[in-house]
Order: C-alpha cells, then sequence, then structure tokens
C-alpha cells in the first residue's frame, strides 16, 4: 500500500512490436517477465554476455517512491562488472557508519568497512527509481528492449521452450522463447500462474515508510532507535538519500489503522514529532508495509525461472531484499549463457536454485531474528529485548546481541556442488564458495583492483608462478578460462598487500574464479590439470 505524492517517475510510451504483425509467433532466447530493478539488471547482464533478452513490462513507469535504497558493496561489484557501477556510486550517497540508540542515548556505532583496498564502499543510499533510470540506460545502450503496457495473462510449458500471451493496448499476441525468467516482484503474475506458493511467515505488526524532502544536518549514516521519546514504544529508522530524500520508518503496530496512517496530516504529525516544528519538509512517498520472510522452495519450474522478490521475500530491516535479487541475477547469468551455448547441461540451472534458496534461507533467518527483537510478540521477548537493551549500553559484549536489522551481506556457498574441496590449507576467509574480497592492484603502473579482473568468464589467478611460462587462456571442452598471473615485473602487481592477506598468498598458489567471481576452487601450487577438472565441476559437467 503506497501512495506517491511529489516523486516523480519517468514514464514510456507504448510502442507496437513487429514481433505482433508476424506470421507466425516470433521465438527469442530468453524473455524476462518484469522492468523493474531486477529484471533490468538480469537483461543487461545477458546483454553483456551477447544474449539479446526481451524484457516486458505490464506498466508504463519506472518504481515509485524511493523503496529498496540500500545498496550493498557486493550488489555495487555486480552493477560495476555490468557497467553501472560508478554512476550508482557517484548519484548516491555513501555510508558505512550506523549507530542504535535506545530511547534518546547512544548505545552504540558500527563501521561496516573498517579496512582499505575495496574499490567500492560498504553501501551507498540510491532510491530505487533512480537505480532503475540508470540500469535502463545501460540496458539500452546495449541495444537492450524493454516493451512498456505488455502483461504476461497466460505461460505455457513444453519441452524445448516456453509461449507466453501477451496482453496490450492493441489486443494480445503470443511470444515463443526458450527461457523464461520471472522477475516481476512480490506479487508475481508468473508465480500465481504456475500455481506456485511461498513458504514462510507474515509477521503480526505494520511499518510506516516515508520519504520525506528537506535539508537535514544528520550525518550520512544509518540511525535506529528503540522506543525514542518521539516515537513512544516503537522503533523508528532514520537513512539519508540522494536529492535531499530522507527515508524514515516507523513502526506502528499491528492494530494501527492503515488507512489513517497513511493519511498525509497523519504522517505529518508524526513527522513533525521527531524532526521538531521548525524544520520544513515535504512528503514524497508514503507506503505501510506488513513485513514477511518467505520464499519458494524451487527457483527453476521446467523453463520458468524466477529471481528477486517473485522467489523470495524478506523484511526490509537488514537490506536484503533488492540487493538479495541482484545476487540472483549474478549467480543465474552465467549459468544460463553456458546453457545456452551448448557447453554446459541444462542441469547447471538447478544448482541456480539450490544457492540461491540457500542464500534465501540465510536472509530469511536474518530477518526473521532482526523482525523478532525489533518487534516482540511476547511479554517475556519484550522483558528479553529491554534487558539486552540496558546490558549493552554499560558493557560492549552485549552490543553484539542488539539486532536492528543484521545488514545484507552476500552468501558463501560453501556446501556448493560446483566447488572443487580443499587440498591445501589456507588461512584465509575466502574459500571455494566465497564471492571475491576486492583487493587493490597495480595494472600496467596504474591503480586497478582485483574484481575488475573477474569478469564474465572463468578466470584463473596464479600468484608469482616462478619459473612457469602459463597460457592466457585454457580452453576446457568449449569453455574459455582466462589466466592471469599476478607478481614483481608483470601486468598485474600487487597493490597494498590486502591481496596476499586476503588470500593467503604464496608463490604459486592459485584461485580459480567463476564468471560470478565466487571462488570455485584453490590450490597452493599450479594445478595443470587438477584445473580443468575443476572447471568442469563449476559448469556442471562433473557429478
Amino acid at each position: 500500500m503506497a501512495t506517491s505524492l511529489n516523486t516523480v517517475s519517468r514514464s514510456y510510451g507504448y510502442v507496437r512490436s513487429p514481433d505482433q504483425d508476424a506470421a507466425h509467433v516470433e521465438a527469442h532466447p530468453v524473455i524476462i517477465i518484469g522492468g523493474g530493478l531486477v529484471g533490468l539488471t538480469m537483461a543487461i547482464d545477458l546483454a553483456s554476455k551477447g544474449v539479446k533478452a526481451v524484457v516486458l513490462e505490464k506498466s508504463n513507469t519506472l518504481s515509485e517512491g524511493s523503496r529498496s535504497i540500500c545498496q550493498a558493496k557486493r550488489t555495487l561489484e555486480i552493477w560495476d562488472r555490468l557497467g553501472v557501477g560508478d554512476i550508482m556510486v557517484e548519484r548516491g550517497v555513501e555510508w558505512r557508519t550506523g549507530k542504535v540508540f535506545n530511547q534518546d542515548s547512544l548505545l552504540y556505532s558500527f563501521d561496516l568497512l573498517p579496512e582499505g583496498g575495496h574499490k567500492m564502499p560498504a553501501f551507498v543510499n540510491l532510491q530505487q527509481y533512480r537505480v532503475e533510470e540508470y540500469l535502463l540506460d545501460r540496458l539500452l545502450a546495449l541495444g537492450g528492449e524493454v516493451r512498456w503496457r505488455n502483461e504476461v495473462v497466460s505461460i505455457d510449458q513444453y519441452k524445448e521452450g516456453v509461449t507466453v500471451k501477451i496482453d496490450t493496448p492493441d489486443g494480445c499476441y503470443q511470444l515463443g522463447c526458450e527461457w523464461l525468467i520471472a522477475c516481476d516482484g512480490a506479487r508475481s503474475g508468473a508465480r500465481r500462474q504456475l500455481g506456485l506458493a511461498f513458504d514462510g511467515r507474515i509477521f503480526q505488526d505494520k511499518f510506516l515508510i516515508t520519504d520525506v524532502k528537506m535539508k537535514g544536518d544528520f550525518p550520512n549514516e544509518r540511525w535506529f532507535w528503540f522506543e525514542p521519546k518521539f516515537h513512544s514504544g516503537q522503533t523508528a529508522l532514520l537513512h539519508r538519500q540522494a536529492d535531499d530524500i530522507w527515508r524514515i520508518d516507523l513502526q506502528l503496530g499491528w492494530e494501527a489503522d492503515s488507512e489513517e496512517e497513511k493519511k498525509p496530516e497523519n504522517v505529518k504529525r508524526r513527522i513533525r514529532a521527531m524532526l521538531g516544528d521548525d524544520v520544513q519538509f515535504d512528503i514524497e512517498w508514503i507506503s505501510l508495509y506488513v513485513f514477511q520472510c518467505r520464499t519458494l522452495k524451487d527457483y527453476v519450474h521446467g523453463r520458468v525461472i524466477f529471481a528477486g522478490d517473485a522467489a523470495h521475500q524478506v523484511s526490509p530491516f537488514g537490506a536484503r531484499g533488492g540487493n538479495a535479487g541482484v545476487q540472483d541475477v549474478d549467480n543465474l547469468g552465467w549459468k544460463l549463457k553456458l546453457v545456452l551455448d551448448g557447453v554446459a547441461p541444462k542441469s547447471l540451472l538447478d544448482t541456480y536454485s539450490q544457492e540461491r534458496v540457500f542464500a534465501a534461507e540465510e536472509n530469511i533467518l536474518h530477518s526473521t531474528r532482526a523482525t523478532d527483537f525489533i518487534t516482540p510478540k511476547s511479554k517475556t521477548s519484550r522483558v528479553l529485548r529491554d534487558q539486552t537493551l540496558s546490558l549493552a549500553a554499560k558493557y560492549p559484549f552485549a552490543q553484539s546481541l542488539v539486532n536492528s536489522g543484521r545488514l545484507s551481506a552476500p552468501a558463501h556457498l560453501a556446501g556448493s556442488e560446483l566447488n572443487t574441496h580443499d587440498e591445501d590449507f589456507f588461512d584465509c576467509a575466502t574459500q571455494p564458495g566465497s564471492p571475491a574480497q576486492d583487493a587493490l592492484l597495480n595494472v600496467n603502473g596504474q591503480e586497478g583492483w582485483l574484481l575488475n579482473e573477474l569478469r564474465d568468464e572463468f578466470t584463473a589467478i596464479a600468484y608469482e608462478p616462478n619459473g612457469l611460462n602459463l597460457p592466457p587462456r585454457i580452453d576446457v571442452n568449449g569453455i574459455s578460462v582466462a589466466v592471469k598471473t599476478i607478481g614483481r615485473g608483470r601486468t598485474l602487481c600487487e597493490g597494498d598487500g590486502s591481496l596476499r592477506e586476503r588470500y593467503d598468498l604464496t608463490p604459486g598458489a592459485t584461485y580459480l574464479f567463476r564468471p560470478d567471481q565466487h571462488v570455485a576452487a584453490r590450490w597452493r601450487v599450479w594445478p595443470g590439470a587438477r584445473l580443468e577438472r575443476s572447471v568442469r565441476r563449476a559448469a556442471g559437467r562433473l557429478s
């Protein structure tokens, strides 16, 4: 339930497609349902790999209101791989510090990225409609296509593909595809048409989420209050966004009258209690949420694949919704490309579901714990929470027990069947299944970054492989693997020592990275033929 007051979202006219006038049903390799944050990222990812996907969007606008505002470091790294990371950072509000208050007293603060040697910041706050503008511009620059006011009204699957019926202002037409990706949000029509249901919880509490335009002197930090005096007995959250927009989240309680609470005069009364009567502000967007933590059991159903909110939903505390959707795309794109190229079996897509269901369940666990702590549902739970807050004010050890939303972090896929298990000992957190940690490099005498060397392909990084003349590429059953060496006197050199520390590197140590920058395998010495076996396993070609 949302109300947009002043926010203006770009709108797009309906354009009749030549497919609508074809004598037969036209087919495309991939169709994406949904032109939001996840659907646009999916289309860009495929376009960057040479796969043109048609995006079908039932509306004619981008998102209204800020919605998903906290863009996490891993999401920024994915967008950077896709060519839009820099503009997100440039246009957004960077932050890394959070503060937690009990009533009006500061309990503690935290730093989400205390170390250097990373290209991307811990978080950037940028409202979703701005994110989608930049994603759309990037997609169109790559030759991509979004068909506005094209609503998928039926889905029919067969062995080799999918046919969809699409409603438009000119009537209905049909399209075919090899794979259909449903990125059509929490109220997914694709999910409904396939008769799929979520597993999980709906929380009996309501939150008022408001975008306010004002000139504020709050720092670029996340501020969270338990039972502040301006909102007695409840919780509040404040974030700064771009364009002098501020996100304010206020807990209301399950008994709150939703329609009354959404009235602008009542919202203004609550905001004035928080900011004071002297602060001038305008309300841009009002939304009232009932939090949900739910997921499908499987994200691949025949030739229909689900991603983003169509596949899973979490409460906003922790910024795990939109960020998880982008990470779905990161996991799916390279696997679908290999399947389309015929160099990997269709069963590789099953690992998309396995890995991302695992990530969703992890997000739901964190989100559920946060919501239970923030909104205790029994007298015992409230006493426990209040005692925890009291202890945290006096003893640092108790601060880790306070849960105002464990913030978004990428999943470590240690149990994935695509990993090659370690044969050697490494003393670092970056292990098979982990997302790569960035590190500063020297590239031809210029500043560079490790993640910039890991783009859209399998890549082996060998550290000071003395005495070995390694080829720049290795072909493994039609899969091209880039081989790069880092060391003194080479094109790639260490920047500040963070590379060795984060990967526990010694001369000869080698890491194999998947196209989504997750570690697939690692060895203390150049692996030789073992590298090819690990590539085949990571591409789903070994059991």
